[in-house]
């Protein structure tokens, strides 16, 4: 049900879907079909400017990078969620991890190092395809950055069981706080769901959008701005989901 509400609702599908509708009210001699055209049409514009998915972002980067001077002696590990996968990488002659997912690896990677804290992966297999992603993460993480991995989380299908799943490992080694790895934009989302547990949380976001500025650039669409919007819209709609569930 959640897939296909996101599958309808999520940018650019979604706006198509207004736009159809449109065009049916039309042959129906319905004048407001007209209204749903033109309306489909802003949306499609709007989503995917620059400036409108910066703008729908901001708010969820409450949390600010990590620094070192935040660093806590009582963080007993660091749990980094999984974003994605690359199936049959010909390049790598195999599944591994891509793009966002890579991202929050190699953070994870260099806080390790500066903390020494053991690293937990946490993310399954969500559509029966191929590897969990916490299993490439942990041979992305060993292979490719040198750094051990302790504990592999392979079952959760969305951040709420990556919390409660990566809360029942952790909790069997006694460990009550973490440094939690994910985007800056699903930081916010994360830590709502983490706190749903026991476990205590030090927000650790990467990935973190430019100063909002203006530039006539901005206001020009782009396949990337429709990408992050639709990415950004997803947290937004997850929270909803989430708040409606509880």
């Amino acid at each position: 049900m959640r897939d296909f509400v996101q599958l309808v609702v999520l940018p650019p599908t979604g706006f198509f879907v207004i736009g159809a509708l449109g065009l049916l009210l039309i042959l129906l001699r319905w004048r407001f079909g007209y209204a749903l055209c033109v309306i489909s049409l802003l949306l499609l514009y709007a989503f995917s400017t620059p400036i409108v998915a910066r703008l729908i972002a901001e708010p969820l980067a409450q949390y600010p990078a990590l620094q070192k001077d935040q660093f806590a002696n009582d963080v007993g590990a660091i749990v980094v969620l999984g974003a994605g996968r690359y199936y049959s990488a010909p390049e790598f002659g195999g599944d591994t991890i891509r793009g966002a997912g890579l991202e929050r690896v190699r953070y994870a990677a260099w806080l390790h190092r500066q903390t020494g804290r053991p690293i937990l992966v946490s993310g399954g297999n969500i559509d029966g395809r191929g590897s969990a992603e916490a299993t490439l993460m942990k041979e992305t993480l060993e292979k490719e950055f040198g750094v051990a991995v302790a504990w592999v989380e392979p079952a959760s299908r969305n951040t709420a069981e990556n919390a409660t799943m990566s809360h029942a490992i952790l909790d069997k080694a006694g460990i009550k706080k973490i440094y939690l790895v994910t985007h800056s934009e699903h930081m916010t989302r994360a830590v709502e769901a983490f706190g749903r547990t026991p476990l205590v949380v030090v927000p650790a976001p990467t990935v973190f959008g430019p100063e909002l500025g203006i530039e006539t650039l901005d206001f020009v669409p782009s396949g990337g701005a429709m990408t992050k919007s639709n990415r950004v819209l997803h947290e937004w709609l997850g929270r909803v989901w989430y708040a409606l569930a509880e």
